[in-house]
């Protein structure tokens, strides 16, 4: 999508008769044809993904009409004023993550009960839209996630290797990515926020915080499919790569000639 974004904004021509976010909309939709053609994602995940889509773009809906952000071009497909390639944006983290789960084979100790989670999930999503009326429970939320997860560890899987990280850490650094690629989607005016009307400036980092409650709440969406699975006891005890290189040395010098 960030691709699809960046060659519009620098190559789109005005004249054609088709309207970028229409083309953005048409190509995000034959790009998850093609990897639902090619079994890169099993029909489970994408109906996990349709949910990502009508998740997000109800946000959006509701987003834009109390003008938090805009989209400032021309299109047909679009619901009020949300152009539908805005769902994808959502549906594209969640793709991430369902494919990323399966790949990398991931395991957890000490993961919080799923119902919990998903209450956790249900109170995140509701504050997006509440607190524009009513107090805005980030801080609280933060606090929350913090107490259900700092004991959590995700194993995963690179190769051969089987690697560990606080599950905390892994959140924060695909909510970073995600405002990267933030910057760029506002700089490529496919959508602005109110203070880059004149001109694109970066993205305040007081959004990472919005970034990082929504990949708490596309999380929980994912392990609606993948079970969030314990590190069992027939996996490999975690490794890297270069305890794994000096191993071999070892061996190959204690080789008779």
């Amino acid at each position: 999508m960030l691709a699809l974004m960046i060659a519009t904004k620098l190559f789109w021509p005005d004249e054609i008769g088709l309207a970028r976010y229409d083309f953005l909309f048409l190509a995000a939709l034959g790009i998850q044809l093609l990897l639902l053609a090619c079994k890169l994602e099993t029909i489970a995940e994408a109906k996990v993904i349709l949910i990502f889509h009508i998740v997000g773009t109800l946000m959006e809906i509701f987003k834009t009409s109390v003008g938090s952000w805009i989209y400032p071009e021309p299109s047909f497909f679009r619901i009020g004023g949300v152009p539908l390639f805005s769902g994808f944006m959502y549906a594209a983290v969640g793709s991430y993550l369902a494919r990323v789960t399966r790949i990398l084979e991931l395991h957890y100790t000490h993961y919080p009960p799923r119902s919990v989670t998903v209450l956790l999930a249900l109170a995140i999503y509701a504050n997006f839209f509440t607190h524009h009326f009513v107090f805005d429970l980030r801080y609280l939320l933060f606090a929350i996630i913090a107490v259900l997860f700092w004991r959590t560890t995700v194993h995963y899987r690179v190769f051969r290797f089987r690697h560990r990280m606080p599950l905390l850490v892994g959140f924060l650094l695909i909510a970073l990515f995600i405002w990267f690629a933030e910057n760029i989607g506002t700089w490529s005016r496919a959508w602005i926020y109110p203070s880059q009307h004149a001109g694109w400036t970066p993205v305040s980092l007081h959004k990472l915080g919005a970034w990082y409650l929504l990949m708490i709440l596309s999380f929980v969406l994912v392990t609606l499919v993948h079970r969030p699975r314990p590190l069992s006891a027939v996996h490999q005890p975690v490794i890297s790569a270069q305890k794994s290189v000096e191993e071999a040395a070892a061996v190959v010098i204690s080789a008779p000639p």
